[in-house]
């Protein structure tokens, strides 16, 4: 019986930093507005929280349709629970706060345990990649926190969602050039072992 050592992950996330990149950007615009407005009615942070979750999904989707190997099942389970929570947002407007609570708890935990199974892949493949490790840890955590917590305000709710998404995408925005430059470096490296 034969060990096969899985396939990297990084030459799959360097091909698509950009991806990353462009969910970072949407979580920290979906941060800022949520902080900067503060007071809009439910059916606005639905709105927000379901755009949100569709374009993170759509762009995770993509990521794991391009990429290769065994591990892209991971994006595309992070992928299509974003855009279920992005869809069950915006056909179901109505729902009360305490289900869209519990929504976004079991999304942030989901997503937050997929983002640690990612960083533990690359450990070996990149340095810092603690970073997505600490966006999946900061998710968890915070998915526990609704749970735990369902009684907050929707001003604590909004402000706690809209803090977490900004560090959130802060993380990714960080990885995601620290990812494309590990994929400049790379034929530079390769071009030095031929010589």
């Amino acid at each position: 019986m034969s060990y096969t050592q899985p396939q990297p992950i990084l030459p799959i996330i360097a091909g698509n930093w950009w991806v990353l990149l462009i969910r970072g950007i949407a979580a920290v615009l979906f941060g800022l507005a949520a902080l900067f407005w503060p007071g809009p009615t439910l059916y606005v942070l639905i709105i927000f929280f379901g755009a949100y979750a569709l374009v993170d999904g759509v762009f995770a989707i993509v990521a794991g349709i391009r990429g290769t190997g065994r591990r892209r099942w991971l994006l595309l389970a992070e992928g299509v629970l974003g855009v279920l929570a992005g869809l069950v947002a915006f056909f179901y407007p109505d729902i009360t706060a305490l289900v869209l609570l519990y929504v976004i708890a079991f999304w942030a935990i989901f997503t937050g345990i997929l983002e640690i199974v990612m960083s533990i892949s690359l450990r070996r493949e990149i340095e810092n990649e603690w970073l997505m490790g600490l966006g999946g840890v900061l998710s968890v955590l915070f998915g526990v926190v609704l749970a735990a917590l369902p009684g907050v305000g929707l001003l604590s709710l909004v402000w706690l969602i809209g803090i977490y998404a900004i560090v959130f995408g802060v993380a990714q925005i960080v990885l995601a050039f620290r990812v494309r430059s590990h994929r400049r470096d790379t034929p530079s490296r390769e071009q030095g072992q031929v010589s």
